[in-house]
């Protein structure tokens, strides 16, 4: 069981260390100049060099990024309780939400900008319409899907609505929210960075603006590898606190050893 799980880990890191070293060799061979493809080890060294720099510009991204999920949660767990209690809710906001999907967001960067300013707001705005939908639609799906008979037990002991949410619902279908929080948490990253494109004066989008105009393409590569380093450690972050709160009760773990 080990030997497999060491082998599951070590095949990835192999072939990844592998496609770095053909590209360093590529580079340092061909003597592709740094304004088209940096070498690894320039990037490398480039990421160090910026990092004080790259961490200030981490700290605002990584605020916007907070705040709109943060909202997107509120906003998905609220939208998927509507659509499980009404029908007639889910059948009215459902095609609604598709279409959210189907519009690029860079498309809706600049008519935010235009109604919320060059503040937070639409860069929050932008973070929370990529976030909200992978949580949305798994959490309402798993909630309809709980087991109907301890719904009706529930009911026949006279439990009001709000209790069949808070003890059999939403408890059961955390896993399915916590499923897609990790999409999300993964995706709320590359949403700010992208909102800092078009208008901002700090963060990881904005740094990448600027030395991509000068040509750095090592110094571009570099805030490419943050933005990589911010998404895992959002995506642990959630993996974290789901293993917090999923975590079985003590006698179930003593039982199952």
């Amino acid at each position: 069981m080990k030997e497999t799980k060491w082998l599951n880990r070590l095949l990835p890191t192999s072939v990844l260390l592998g496609l770095l070293l053909i590209w360093e060799l590529g580079v340092r061979l061909s003597g592709i100049p740094l304004y088209i493809l940096p070498a690894p080890t320039k990037i490398l060294r480039a990421f160090c060099a910026e990092l004080p720099l790259l961490l200030r510009h981490s700290s605002i991204t990584l605020s916007e990024t907070i705040l709109g999920l943060t909202l997107a949660i509120i906003l998905a767990m609220s939208i998927a309780i509507l659509m499980d209690a009404y029908p007639p809710v889910r059948k009215a906001i459902y095609p609604l939400l598709v279409v959210t999907q189907t519009v690029p967001v860079i498309v809706l960067a600049p008519i935010f900008i235009i109604y919320l300013g060059f503040g937070m707001a639409p860069k929050i705005l932008i973070v929370v319409l990529m976030c909200f939908f992978p949580i949305t639609i798994p959490f309402a799906d798993a909630m309809g899907a709980q087991d109907i008979r301890r719904i009706h037990l529930l009911s026949s002991m006279g439990a009001p609505k709000r209790k069949v949410y808070t003890l059999v619902k939403i408890p059961g279908a955390l896993p399915a929210f916590f499923s897609g929080l990790k999409v999300s948490a993964t995706y709320s990253i590359s949403g700010a960075v992208v909102s800092e494109w078009l208008s901002s004066s700090a963060g990881l989008g904005y740094y990448m603006l600027r030395v991509k105009n000068g040509y750095m393409l090592d110094k571009v590569f570099a805030s490419v590898l943050m933005v990589v380093l911010l998404s895992l450690l959002m995506n642990g972050a959630v993996k974290l606190l789901s293993r917090l709160i999923l975590k079985p009760p003590a006698h179930t773990r003593r039982s199952s050893s």
